[in-house]
C-alpha cells in the first residue's frame, strides 16, 4: 500500500476565496465589538510564534498532551486501525501526528492547514524521514467547512488507501477556540469525514480541562511576552490580507478566564484613540476599546463526551494526565 514519494502531494483550497477573506475581516472590523478570527493568526510568522509559545514554561497544554502520547501510543493503537489515513486538522509542523507514525502505522497522511507556505516547508522535512509514507498536504480553511475534496479522494485512491478507516486527528486542544456550538458542527463534519473511508475509523482529539486561573492565564499571558507578540502579529498579517494600517506598537495584549462561559479569552487593546483604515472602509477605535481575537473552552470530561456522542460518535475512551488538566479522546465513527 505504500509507494516511495519523492515529495508530498499539495492541494491548495483556500487562496481562490481572498474576496472572500477580505470581506470577513473587514466585516469582523465594522463589528460591536470587533473581532478577528484566531485562524488568522496563523500566517508564516504567526506559526513559529506558536511554535515557540509551546516551549514557554506557563503553557501546559501542549507538554501536558505530549506526555500523555508518549505514555499512551500503545493504547490508543490498540483504538485506532493499522493501515488508517491519518488526515491532522490544523497539521502545522506536523511535528505532533509524525510522532505517532511509528504507533499507528498509518497508510498515508494528510495534513489539513491555513498556512500553505509553513505546512509546505514542514511537509518537504517529514517526507524526507518517511520517504514510504503517501503525504498530502491540504491548503485548506476547516474552520469554514470540514470536507475532503474530489482531489484528495482521487489521491488517496491513487495510493490505495480509498477503503481505508480514516483517523481524523485534531490534537492541541483546537477545538477549544469553537463556541459549544461551532464545536459540535465541526465533530458533525469530522464525522462525515470518518464515514468516508472503510470501518474503524475515528476521531483522536486533544481537549484542554477546566483548572484553577492560576495556571491557565499564565498559559496566554506570558511574562516573555511571547502570546503578546502572537497576538499582535495577527494585526501585520491582516495588513497583508486586507490592506488595513494597524500600528502593532498601539495594541496591548490582554488575556483572562472568563469562569461563566468557562474559556480563555484573548483581546487586543487599543493605546489611545485612533482610526484604522483600509481600502474601502475604516474603524475609529477609542482608548481602551479591544478587538476580540481568541476564545480557548476548557471542557469538563463528561461534558465533551456528551458532544462527542451527539456529533454521532461511539463510546469514547479517554486518558489523562496524573493532575487531570489534559484529555486526549478517542471516538469511534
Amino acid at each position: 500500500m505504500h509507494h516511495p514519494t519523492a515529495a508530498p502531494h499539495f492541494i491548495q483550497l483556500h487562496q481562490a476565496d481572498q474576496a472572500a477573506v477580505r470581506a470577513e475581516l473587514a466585516a469582523g472590523l465594522h463589528a460591536q465589538p470587533a473581532h478577528v478570527a484566531p485562524k488568522f493568526f496563523y500566517d508564516a510568522l504567526g506559526s513559529r510564534l506558536f511554535d515557540a509559545i509551546t516551549e514557554l514554561a506557563e503553557y501546559y497544554p501542549t507538554r501536558t498532551e505530549a506526555a500523555i502520547f508518549q505514555a499512551q501510543a500503545s493504547a490508543m493503537a490498540q483504538q485506532v486501525p493499522p493501515g488508517a489515513v491519518l488526515v491532522d486538522l490544523g497539521a502545522g509542523s506536523c511535528a505532533k501526528a509524525a510522532g505517532l507514525f511509528s504507533a499507528l502505522s498509518p497508510a498515508a497522511y494528510v495534513a489539513v492547514d491555513i498556512s500553505v507556505d509553513y505546512l509546505r516547508h514542514a511537509m518537504g522535512q517529514l517526507q524526507q524521514r518517511h520517504p514510504s509514507l503517501p503525504m498530502l498536504g491540504l491548503g485548506l480553511d476547516f474552520s469554514a467547512q470540514l470536507a475532503l475534496p474530489a482531489a484528495a479522494n482521487d489521491w488517496l485512491g491513487g495510493q490505495g488507501a480509498a477503503g481505508a478507516p480514516r483517523c481524523v486527528f485534531y490534537p492541541g486542544s483546537s477545538i477549544g477556540n469553537f463556541n459549544p456550538a461551532e464545536a459540535l458542527a465541526l465533530l458533525r463534519q469530522a464525522h462525515a469525514v470518518c464515514a468516508g473511508g472503510g470501518p474503524g475509523g475515528g476521531l483522536l482529539i486533544g481537549v484542554d480541562r477546566v483548572k484553577p486561573k492560576a495556571v491557565v492565564e499564565p498559559a496566554y499571558d506570558d511574562p516573555l511576552g511571547v502570546t503578546a507578540a502572537f497576538n499582535r502579529n495577527l494585526l501585520l498579517h491582516t495588513n497583508a490580507l486586507l490592506g488595513t494600517d494597524f500600528a502593532p506598537a498601539r495594541w496591548r495584549h490582554v488575556a483572562f478566564f472568563n469562569e461563566a462561559d468557562s474559556r480563555i479569552e484573548m483581546h487586543l487593546q487599543s493605546e489611545g484613540a485612533q482610526t484604522v483604515r483600509w481600502p474601502g472602509g475604516e474603524r475609529q477605535f477609542a482608548d481602551g476599546e479591544q478587538v476580540h481575537t481568541e476564545n480557548s473552552y476548557k471542557w469538563q470530561p463528561e461534558d465533551f463526551e456528551a458532544l462527542l456522542r451527539k456529533a454521532g460518535f461511539g463510546a469514547p475512551t479517554h486518558w489523562t494526565d496524573a493532575r487531570g488538566w489534559f484529555s486526549v479522546f478517542w471516538a469511534p465513527a
